[in-house]
């Protein structure tokens, strides 16, 4: 059965990190009150427009959302509460930098239920590499104030940093996971076009590690998470147990519905058999005037073809350790994937096959956009 989930964007941040190409800006002191008001009116225009649904998840990522105050959380989720019903085991998640866990408590009373927590390091020297404005011993201090309010606590961190060696990572590692958390979101840092970073390695100021270190520090995560009990649930995230992996992210490698909302903030919505694709106007101000004129903060709105929601469906559910199941794929396609190149994977070792669903190997998974391509060839 498909689940719906909310995504709410703040598009607002203390400092842009020099790695991120995410719709954010510097956050200086503006009044909050215009973008939440249209974020208000964007979910009742949804809500309208696609009906009441039951939700199981909202998520409140950026940008930096931890910057608001309990008071303005609360009203956000008041506004979904208007116009949806909540799942009662519903997951609210705040993305939250570690040098605001002083408003920790006021949020979780305002309706957060699970902290996803952006360490990305446990070491200063990198943190500053990375443009963040906190050190380790502050995000320490995060997740025990996190895991303090009761709930869930996730944490983000990044390898593959510039000169990091397996065994250091491995180290670091173990550390996190002898922390208060259920749950573990461990990105290896990616150069994405137009951003700080990948100017710098345009000019060789920047050497981040090659494929086969690369490779060498993901298997390290795999083992390390593995011997502390957080299993690999989907390419980059690890939980402790079932209940502690992440409910909203499941809406995205499942292709189920969510609900966009804010700058820049994407959506997939299905009504009357047909999936819509939302994108939010990227800038504040011409998403807040979107809203005032239209009821909604959309740039764009278009039908999927059958094709285009198999290729999501592929590509996102690949990630995942239950993987796809075949059919559904081939039958939104309207043709077959690729058999014999479906069955060189298998013989590679990077693809099984089992009861209809095809799912990546440990290998595979390095590969998995690869092997995408390669099956709707």
């Amino acid at each position: 059965m498909s689940e719906t989930g909310i995504y709410v964007h703040w598009p607002y941040c203390s400092a842009i990190c020099p790695y991120c190409d995410f719709n954010v800006y510097r956050a200086r002191r503006a009044d909050n009150a215009p973008l939440i008001e249209a974020i208000t009116h964007d979910l009742t225009e949804h809500a309208r427009r696609y009906g009441r649904r039951e939700l199981v998840s909202v998520f409140f990522g950026g940008g930096t959302p931890s910057l608001l105050s309990g008071a303005e959380i609360e009203n956000l989720i008041a506004a979904v509460q208007r116009n949806y019903d909540l799942a009662t085991d519903c997951e609210i998640t705040l993305e939250s930098n570690p040098e605001d866990a002083a408003l920790f408590a006021e949020q979780a009373s305002a309706g957060i239920n699970r902290f996803s927590i952006g360490a990305q390091a446990f070491n200063d020297v990198d943190l500053k590499a990375l443009g963040r404005l906190h050190d380790a011993d502050t995000s320490l201090r995060a997740v025990h104030a996190a895991a303090a309010t009761g709930r869930r606590v996730s944490l983000d961190l990044i390898y593959a940093r510039e000169g990091q060696s397996v065994d250091a990572w491995r180290r670091e590692l173990a550390f996190a996971m002898t922390l208060p958390v259920e749950h573990f979101s461990l990105y290896q840092l990616t150069i994405e076009p137009g951003t700080a970073f990948a100017r710098r390695v345009d000019r060789d100021q920047l050497h981040p590690p090659g494929d086969e270190l690369s490779a060498e520090l993901y298997e390290a995560t795999q083992d390390v998470c593995d011997a502390a009990g957080f299993a690999a649930y989907e390419i980059s995230n690890h939980a402790r147990s079932r209940e502690a992996r992440s409910r909203h992210n499941a809406i995205y490698w499942r292709s189920d519905d969510w609900i966009g909302v804010g700058p820049g903030a994407h959506g997939r919505v299905t009504q009357d058999g047909a999936r819509f694709a939302t994108e939010a106007e990227r800038r504040p101000v011409d998403y807040i005037n979107s809203v005032r004129a239209t009821g909604v903060g959309w740039q764009s709105a278009t039908v999927l073809t059958g094709e285009e929601i198999a290729d999501e469906v592929l590509l996102m559910g690949l990630r995942i350790e239950e993987g796809v199941e075949l059919h559904r794929v081939e039958t939104l396609r309207g043709a077959s994937l690729n058999r014999e190149k479906l069955k060189w994977l298998m013989g590679q070792g990077l693809v099984s096959q089992e009861n209809g669903r095809i799912c990546l190997t440990r290998s595979g998974r390095l590969l998995s956009n690869r092997i995408v391509a390669e099956l709707v060839s």
